[in-house]
């Protein structure tokens, strides 16, 4: 969509895990996610043979941060899960899978909601799929604060991203070319280009992205 033991000065991009809840969980399911990602993060990146300081080098994200990840003591930030995804060349929801039992009927409580935000909470990103089965095609719910932009890096090439505005004034800027758009419009672009969204509004901004891959993930 969004740290290790735990240093004195938490490094830029990172927030510390969550304090778990009596029986385990952690507030707003970010606890479950943080060690989503780190399991992912260390499968990932040793079945691509990768050292943590390879992988430092191709994605700009430290190699404590990374080692943090991996353990599940830090929470990484939506910008670094990109920056990590780019560099291993997977899509953004590889980091974020979780595997759950099939059944023709799946209800995604949002108590349960795995989300990932920016470094300072102004933009945040909430997965509205389920993660048990291969797939081309994921939804996301986006926030984005009054006034703030959230940038993002090329995906894989082929992705393209389909997003509707459901509530707020916003700008998204693709290759440098902006469009407007307001409550109920839609944008549909290649997004294996930076891009941005920016909300030009003084109210929170919601939209709801669909995400389509070239080739089938997960």
């Amino acid at each position: 969509m969004a740290r290790g033991l735990k240093p004195d000065r938490p490094e830029e991009g990172a927030a510390r895990a969550p304090a778990a809840r009596p029986g385990g969980s952690a507030a707003g399911g970010e606890g479950d996610l943080t060690a989503v990602v780190g399991a992912n993060l260390r499968r990932l990146r040793m079945r691509r043979g990768l050292s943590l300081e390879r992988l430092s080098r191709a994605s700009g994200v430290s190699r404590a941060m990374l080692s943090q990840i991996e353990l599940g003591q830090s929470a990484p930030s939506i910008n670094v899960v990109w920056k990590i995804s780019s560099a291993l060349d997977l899509p953004f929801s590889a980091l974020i899978t979780g595997r759950a039992a099939g059944g023709e009927v799946q209800v995604l409580r949002a108590s349960d909601a795995k989300i990932l935000t920016s470094q300072d909470r102004a933009f945040s990103s909430r997965a509205l799929f389920p993660f048990d089965a291969p797939r081309r095609v994921e939804l996301y719910e986006l926030r984005i604060a009054p006034g703030t932009e959230e940038r993002a890096e090329a995906h894989p090439p082929g992705t393209t991203e389909n997003l509707v505005v459901s509530r707020g004034t916003v700008e998204i800027v693709v290759d440098g070319e902006r469009a407007p758009l307001g409550a109920g419009d839609a944008i549909l672009f290649h997004a294996d280009v930076p891009h941005a969204y920016r909300n030009v509004s003084d109210a929170e901004a919601v939209l709801y992205l669909v995400m389509t891959y070239a080739e089938t993930i997960g």
